[in-house]
């Protein structure tokens, strides 16, 4: 039961990230479909494979996401 409510916070966490009109927040919240698919591989008892997407899915991803947005930003004029 717990990995069908792990694939569907995966589901509505990238679903949120897509519906977001800020480029910054879209970007943080990319890491909420990574987190519980590493919660998945943690249950099915692969942790190497779950380490590896904390650490990919997680932090690195929505990091580099949010710093090509804000290098990206335009000023107002």
């Amino acid at each position: 039961m717990i990995e069908y409510i792990l694939m569907i916070i995966a589901v509505l966490g990238a679903l949120l990230a897509m519906m977001q009109r800020d480029l910054l927040k879209a970007a943080i919240l990319t890491g909420i479909p990574g987190a519980a698919i590493a919660f998945l591989y943690q249950y099915l008892l692969a942790p190497d494979v779950a380490l590896t997407q904390a650490i990919v899915g997680s932090a690195i991803i929505p990091v580099f996401f949010a710093l090509a947005v804000y290098k990206t930003r335009r000023m107002e004029e």
